[in-house]
């Protein structure tokens, strides 16, 4: 049987997308997206970093991240200051505000996952994010490999 509905490709994407638009419901009433939360929450571990290193550990690109830190520096949540040890570049750093609205999002991201892994045992998950985190690897390594020949 050659139906889209059983590739395991088209499952994880769809997989993916809907627990976003599900994330994307929780956080409309606090005025952010899936993708800005991924970038406050990469800062609220770590924050004072270039936007090249911020675009690396939140895995977007530099175009995109240029993109969500302007919203979220009009939002109060970053703010990007002179890197005085290359002037060509700019150190972000999350605000109080921006702190506080990431623990508010914590816990209702981890409610939000939890409802979906709804009757899945504790190690049907372990097992599920092993063999994701597997899949990731896999894709990187390949990903690489196919760059290394462009």
């Amino acid at each position: 049987m050659n139906n889209i509905d059983h590739s395991l490709g088209f499952i994880i994407n769809h997989a993916g997308r809907r627990l976003s638009q599900l994330l994307s419901l929780h956080y409309q009433p606090y005025d952010i997206t899936t993708e800005q939360w991924t970038v406050l929450n990469r800062l609220s571990e770590r924050d004072g970093i270039t936007q090249k290193d911020l675009a690396h550990r939140a895995e977007k690109d530099q175009t995109n991240i240029t993109r969500i830190l302007d919203q979220l520096e009009r939002k109060g949540l970053v703010e990007r200051r002179p890197n005085a040890v290359d002037r060509r570049s700019f150190l972000t750093f999350i605000t109080d505000k921006g702190r506080s609205l990431n623990q508010v999002l914590l816990p209702i991201e981890s409610r939000v996952v939890s409802s979906v892994l709804d009757g899945l045992s504790e190690e049907d998950v372990e097992r599920l994010r092993a063999a994701l985190i597997q899949i990731t690897k896999n894709a990187n390594r390949t990903i690489n490999e196919l760059e290394e020949t462009l």
